[in-house]
């Protein structure tokens, strides 16, 4: 049926409905089609708002009082602004002059019910004037949906009343709208972490998104009465090329949404991981290399969003001069002849310094660093900086004035990481270290990643710059005590700068990173002793977290292989500092005190072995040796016999022996023996030291050895909502087995934070793990909503450790719930034993490193057999997916 024919029955059939319902879908449908085919948004996003009229009037039309001049139809908010998404709120006001009149009643009512019968998302009110007037002096939100309003349907003349007054003091002061718009913004933003690297940003509140660029409309029309933000223009306040950033800004967030809604088919604006690769195919981004057609579209988002927070920060700060200080007294402190202070803001003496001193666009950031009391860049300065920032070239990077100030900056003592963060919003850090402006706004897939690649970056910076304050010394109290005794601090700025900027390249980003931070070196005339440390650094920034989640550390022959990596103590120290700095600000839920303690013994057991040179590493019997003398010396000291001893540990195999505590095998030792001849599962659970909210849990089960033990124990673990960090598993000759399990609960703490919680673990796991055979199914909880949008194939790979005698299984697989146990019982199945586990959850992806032995204790050497386990782990952890 064609439109016209739809509207006439709009307006004389019976019930309208129908007809409104099958234009308004027509007309969703094409304009859904157009977007898909590459229409501009900017036009159809005034399409859908002019439907919405369309069919507003005709319904409208149909009651008297549409002939009546006291009442009006005003459309409100966005759709005042006549923007509408697919799916967007539709504000509307039914206005009148002096209140609804009694003949209006009836059938106000029935047009209401009629906005509710066309199924969109309608929100309406009904004043008067003067009611109108009140609500906007009492609720800032209202005042501003009133600023912009259309007339639908009725005289326009009421609603041309009504804003006269809307942009008088009569119902707010300039001032007082301003000061409340800003704090609405602050407290926005903060609800979104103040940050415009979200992972699931929202393209209508997000910081530098569609309702700051609103902001700076709503304030503009408020000061100047001005119904367009495109007449800053003539005023100043936006110069042509930030008017172009703000209004490409917004089309670019525009697509976003329009395209969201449209995949979503609701009134949706957060770009969640449900929707973003679906979006990304809709808008043409396509996979280029190694990076993800997602990934180009969320790192083109943060860039823009960045540009938007830089743009609407200046013409804020114009409003804040020109709003709330125009009676203020200006407080001018000189710095030098390029630079004062006005009112706690730095300035350049005048617009011309950068372009006679290029130098000085790094001579602002210096001083600012070294007065902490500057709040911030004025807007004129700001604008100088972009309209000479083209003069960052390769000159201007090998100029000595210019990296001697650089240099000074990363000594100078301040909050380095808040100078960069400035440098990078005004753009100059990306031009100055072009190969960070690569990485700008540059995002992974996944949730071990949380940040973009330059957020993760600065927050390195960040947490090297926190190392020296008190707060460190009780969170990372050995790099906190560290970081004083490094020669250079400078070193460590630069390699944390620098560890990342080669990743989305293809190739290994460490050793393309080292290349690059050798340039930076070179460039800014470092000596070899130090350039040798930065690129070292940031090439083997990854080797000790590496050796401490994916190695047993433990072993002294691992231990030797880290210790004969490092060319001293001090690259072990700066290498130390800076893994916990770059784990820490990856993801929040991935640094915990099982992960310190990993690498505070990984770290202890280097020095001692640099300290014995390479020459003369630990012997491996000598080291089992060392650790039952110093142990049984503390049994004996409790009274126990040596022949009790033995009796328990000659049944044991010597790995057991090499774990860092000597007092934990005492510990177990003497629970083992009190435990005696009783049939039931010994469980036992001890915090580390430090604090009831401080460590882990660790829990040692003795029982007789049963090859499902794994699976079982880990069954019960996953149903009892506990993270297992780590296992090991220790079977001797005997018929008894010692497990060990390092657990955190659901937030990263030890149990001890809930002794009743601990007491009901350890009654739940001697209940279980009495008769594993009939330990029930697991029990499969629902998979999280965003670990089902990272599915990939599981990955298992064989290595045989000869001098261990064992074999080295690697999985790599999404996480969900009973993993574990599910690879307990292919281990189950194939009847191999475990004998220890490093378990690395990193955000939606598992990374497990299991060491085995075939039944005989020896490694897995059949391909066949290896095939086969390998086959069917995948099998089994991707059919769970």
């Amino acid at each position: 049926m064609d439109t016209p024919e739809l509207k006439r029955r709009i307006k004389e059939d019976l019930s309208p409905i129908l007809a409104a319902r099958e234009l308004l879908q027509l007309r969703y449908v094409a304009d859904a089609e157009a977007f898909r085919q590459g229409a501009g948004v900017r036009e159809l996003v005034h399409a859908r708002a002019n439907t919405i009229d369309e069919v507003l009037q005709l319904i409208w039309s149909r009651y008297p009082f549409a002939g009546s001049d006291d009442i009006a139809l005003i459309a409100v908010g966005g759709y005042g602004r006549g923007e509408l998404h697919p799916h967007s709120d539709i504000d509307l006001l039914i206005l009148t002059r002096n209140g609804v009149e009694e003949s209006w009643q009836d059938d106000l009512g029935a047009f209401i019910t009629l906005l509710w019968d066309l199924r969109l998302d309608i929100g309406h009110s009904v004043r008067s004037l003067d009611e109108s007037k009140q609500a906007a002096r009492e609720d800032v939100t209202i005042l501003t949906n009133l600023l912009e309003t259309r007339t639908i349907a009725g005289p326009d003349a009421l609603r041309a009343e009504l804003s006269d007054a809307v942009y008088s003091d009569e119902i707010s002061s300039d001032r007082s709208y301003f000061i409340a718009k800003r704090e609405e913004q602050q407290e926005r933003h903060h609800k979104y972490g103040d940050t415009e690297y979200n992972l699931e940003p929202n393209v209508k509140g997000s910081p530098g998104a569609l309702r700051d660029i609103q902001t700076i409309g709503w304030i503009t029309k408020r000061h100047f009465g001005i119904e367009s933000i495109a007449d800053l223009t003539r005023f100043s306040i936006l110069t042509e090329e930030e008017y172009r950033i703000l209004v490409e800004g917004e089309t670019f967030l525009w697509q976003l949404r329009y395209g969201l809604q449209l995949i979503a088919d609701r009134n949706e604006n957060r770009l969640l991981f449900d929707h973003q690769r679906a979006l990304a195919q809709m808008l043409g981004y396509h996979d280029e290399g190694k990076r993800l057609g997602v990934e180009l579209m969320m790192q083109a988002y943060y860039r823009t969003v960045l540009a938007l927070v830089e743009l609407t920060d200046v013409i804020l700060q114009y409003y804040d001069e020109a709003i709330l200080d125009t009676e203020g007294k200006e407080l001018i402190q000189p710095l030098n002849k390029r630079f004062q202070i006005r009112n706690h803001y730095i300035e350049a003496v005048n617009n011309q310094v950068f372009a006679y001193a290029p130098y000085a666009i790094m001579e602002i950031f210096v001083l600012m660093a070294q007065h902490p009391d500057i709040l911030g860049i004025r807007a004129t300065t700001i604008r100088s900086i972009r309209a000479h920032r083209h003069l960052i070239d390769d000159a201007f990077r090998s100029d000595l004035a210019v990296t001697s100030l650089f240099m000074e900056l990363l000594r100078t003592p301040h909050k380095l990481h808040c100078t960069l963060s400035s440098m990078k919003k005004y753009n100059v850090l990306g031009r100055y270290l072009p190969e960070f402006g690569q990485i700008i706004g540059q995002m992974q897939h996944d949730l071990f990643h949380i940040y973009t690649v330059d957020a993760h970056t600065l927050g390195v910076i960040r947490n090297m710059v926190r190392l020296y304050g008190p707060e460190a010394r009780s969170e990372f109290p050995l790099a906190s005590r560290l970081i004083h005794r490094l020669p250079k601090v400078e070193n460590l700025y630069i390699a944390g700068l620098y560890h990342d900027v080669a990743k989305g390249r293809g190739g290994d980003h460490s050793e393309l990173g080292a290349i690059d931070a050798e340039a930076f070196c070179r460039r800014h005339h470092l000596s070899d002793r130090d350039t040798q440390l930065i690129s070292w650094l940031v090439e083997n920034h990854l080797l000790m977290s590496m050796t401490a989640q994916r190695k047993d550390i433990s072993d002294p022959d691992i231990i030797n292989g880290f210790a004969r990596a490092l060319p001293s103590d001090v690259h072990l120290d700066y290498l130390y500092v800076m893994t916990v700095c770059d784990i820490s600000a990856t993801n929040p839920s991935l640094w915990n005190t099982w992960r310190a303690s990993l690498l505070r013994q990984l770290y202890i057991e280097a020095k001692r072995a640099l300290g014995r040179g390479s020459e003369n590493p630990v012997n491996r019997k000598e080291w089992i040796r060392a650790t039952q003398t110093e142990a049984r010396e503390m049994l004996r000291a409790q009274n126990y016999s040596n022949k009790q001893i033995d009796n328990i540990w000659r049944n044991l195999e010597g790995d057991y022996f090499l774990q860092d505590s000597t007092v934990d095998i005492a510990w177990q030792t003497a629970e083992i023996i009190k435990h005696g001849d009783n049939p039931d599962p010994l469980v036992l659970i001890r915090d580390t030291r430090g604090g009831p909210s401080e460590g882990y849990s660790q829990i040692t089960i003795y029982m007789k050895d049963r090859v499902a033990l794994f699976a079982a124990t880990t069954a019960v673990l996953e149903q009892l909502n506990l993270n297992i960090a780590d296992a090991r598993i220790s079977c001797g000759d005997g018929p008894y087995s010692i497990s060990s399990y390092v657990v955190l609960d659901e937030k990263g703490h030890p149990l001890g934070i809930d002794p009743a919680r601990k007491e009901r673990v350890r009654k739940r796991l001697i209940e279980e793990l009495d008769d594993p055979e009939d330990y029930p199914d697991i029990i499969h909880r629902r998979t999280p909503r965003k670990l089902k949008h990272f599915a990939f194939p599981t990955e298992v790979t064989f290595s045989n450790d000869t001098i261990n005698q064992r074999t080295v299984v690697e999985v790599v697989t999404p996480d969900r719930p009973g993993l574990l146990a599910r690879i307990g019982q292919v281990f189950l199945e194939h009847r191999v034993r475990l004998t220890n586990a490093k378990i690395a959850t990193l955000g939606e992806r598992v990374e497990d490193v299991f060491f085995v032995t075939d039944e005989t204790g020896n490694p897995i050497c059949d391909p066949q057999i290896c095939e086969s386990l390998q086959k069917d782990l995948c099998n089994m952890l991707d059919d769970s997916q």
